[in-house]
């Protein structure tokens, strides 16, 4: 005890023992110095924050552990008395296992002697499962060597291109007869993912000259050769069909055919340019298939075709077009070939199946791919797939052919006076053909049983079993009936000849009695020659 100045009295440890080297300050302590214990290293915190975790860990589970039994395990508990040993449940497992194990007893005397038979037996079962688990495992990958992943080549330019009133180039390419023979001339807008180089996949030349067709196709803008459009629409889309057509001296009416996601061009040049169509050949044509006019049956009947991917890739396109451009560069953009159904995320049936498997398809939509992405730009596809589930700007139900209903009051009359009572229409006036397989699942049956209710006049061609490639890639005889159907008895091509053709024929002078009969004099062959150019040049193809 010791006192203060003031008198009081307080209680104190005695004073530590001064240090030796540190200068005495008061009552032993150093001044201006601090006595501290020894430092713990960077290991030495990090192993005792690991024990307090552990611990803090281990109480936790015991926790959870209580919990868990004070739950579950208690008699009163569900499991207990619905699974436990006294319940139906587990008298019924506990019978079945004492049989099990009446049988397996004679195995009892292989096992070690200081375990209980029951652990033994589980840990063998256990062992047994997971070694019929790791032998199941597909292992062929050890023994084979994975395929080779086949790049993207892009080839040389090698289109005849042309130029459009807009500045934009065009690259097309023709098939068939010549334009001054063709009987009927076909243009074919390509769909998505593909290029001028489709056309009719297959067809034969010498199918072409037999029924006297010439066949155009083109790339669409931002596609293969074609320059992209600073503002793509349904209708820019039948201009520069027309366009085209006028610029290659088409001069009747053709003939439009629209394939799968192609169709709404020919749509469209139904509805813009009807005037300048003989008739347009569908096969399993798209339509919109968020159009309003599609009934909720009909649109179960499209939309339970399709895969989730596919449905997917349609909501992106109609709401985030701009997540397109991603999913298409980790796709067909990626510089690798892949099989078409994962690239456009379609379910294919058994027929179509086989036949994207089979080589020769295989080297021409590798090839049409390649040319279809040769420009490496997302946006035309972009572009295309927006289009397909916008408001195209028109409805099938404008294309329908009907009559025009008279105005009424004194200028209908007047008007009546004039023209006479002559029955006007609207729509397309000529022939509409829409094939469709039954198994086919990239255009579901629905499409066509929708344009069918909307265009009644439609021609259906319902093809059972085939799917939505096999009857239009590769199929000499499918070729065969189109054209039949279209065109009717094959009559080969106009016997227009030029006048060059006609200075190669030849020239064998006429008889001089045989010129007199026709009233003729003899030293006049060539001019019965020029006569007959000119008459030949003059000629015109007749319309269809």
């Amino acid at each position: 005890m010791n006192s203060d100045p003031d008198d009081y009295h307080t209680f104190s440890a005695a004073p530590p023992p001064p240090v030796t080297g540190i200068p005495a300050g008061i009552n032993g302590v150093a001044i201006g110095y601090v006595v501290r214990g020894p430092q713990m290293s960077f290991q030495d915190q990090v192993r005792e924050f690991s024990k307090g975790a552990a611990e803090l860990s281990v109480q936790f589970a015991k926790g959870c552990k209580d919990i868990v039994f004070q739950t579950l395990g208690r008699e009163d508990a569900f499991l207990a008395r619905n699974f436990g040993r006294n319940s139906f449940a587990g008298k019924q497992f506990g019978r079945g296992c004492d049989r099990i194990g009446k049988r397996f007893k004679a195995f009892n005397d292989y096992l070690p002697e200081d375990k209980d038979p029951a652990h033994a037996w589980s840990v063998i079962g256990f062992v047994f499962v997971l070694a019929f688990a790791v032998l199941s495992v597909n292992t062929n990958y050890a023994t084979t060597s994975a395929p080779a992943v086949k790049k993207v080549f892009i080839h040389p330019p090698s289109a005849e291109r042309l130029l459009l009133p807009d500045a934009r180039y065009m690259a097309y390419r023709e098939q068939g007869v010549s334009v001054d023979r063709a009987r009927f001339t076909m243009i074919a807008p390509h769909s998505f993912l593909s290029s001028r180089l489709t056309g009719i996949p297959g067809v034969k030349a010498s199918l072409l000259e037999e029924f006297g067709v010439r066949l155009l196709t083109y790339d669409l803008p931002g596609f293969g050769e074609s320059d992209p459009h600073p503002c793509r629409t349904l209708q820019s889309s039948a201009s520069d069909m027309l366009f085209l057509a006028n610029a290659l001296g088409v001069k009747e009416k053709f003939w439009v055919v629209g394939y799968s996601s192609g169709s709404m061009h020919a749509w469209a040049a139904l509805k813009y340019i009807p005037e300048k169509l003989a008739g347009a050949a569908m096969f399993a044509p798209m339509v919109n298939p968020y159009d309003a006019l599609i009934t909720k049956v009909e649109r179960r009947l499209i939309w339970d075709k399709w895969s989730g991917r596919r449905k997917s890739m349609l909501f992106l396109a109609r709401r985030f077009p701009r997540l397109l451009g991603y999913v298409y560069r980790r796709s067909f953009l990626s510089g690798r070939h892949d099989k078409l159904d994962v690239w456009l995320s379609l379910s294919l049936g058994n027929r179509d199946k086989a036949l994207v498997t089979d080589p020769i398809y295989q080297e021409f939509w590798e090839r049409d791919v390649e040319e279809s992405i040769r420009q490496g730009n997302a946006k035309p596809f972009i572009e295309e797939a927006v289009l397909q589930v916008s408001n195209w700007g028109f409805s099938l139900a404008d294309i329908k052919l009907e009559k025009k209903k008279q105005g009424g009051g004194i200028l209908g009359w007047v008007k009546v006076l004039l023209n006479g009572n002559v029955d006007e229409y609207t729509g397309f006036l000529g022939p509409i053909h829409v094939w469709q397989g039954m198994d086919d699942k990239v255009v579901p049956p629905g499409m066509t049983d929708f344009v069918h209710r909307v265009l009644p006049g439609v021609a259906v061609h319902k093809l059972p079993y085939e799917g939505h490639f096999t009857y239009y890639y590769f199929c000499d005889e499918c070729h065969r009936q189109i054209f039949t159907t279209l065109f009717g008895t094959p009559q080969g091509p106009l016997n227009n000849f030029t006048t060059t053709e006609l200075l190669a024929a030849d020239q064998t002078p006429l008889e001089t009695g045989h010129v007199e009969e026709e009233g003729l004099e003899a030293n006049q062959p060539s001019l019965l020659q020029e006569d007959t150019t000119n008459e030949t040049e003059n000629l015109d193809n007749p319309a269809y």
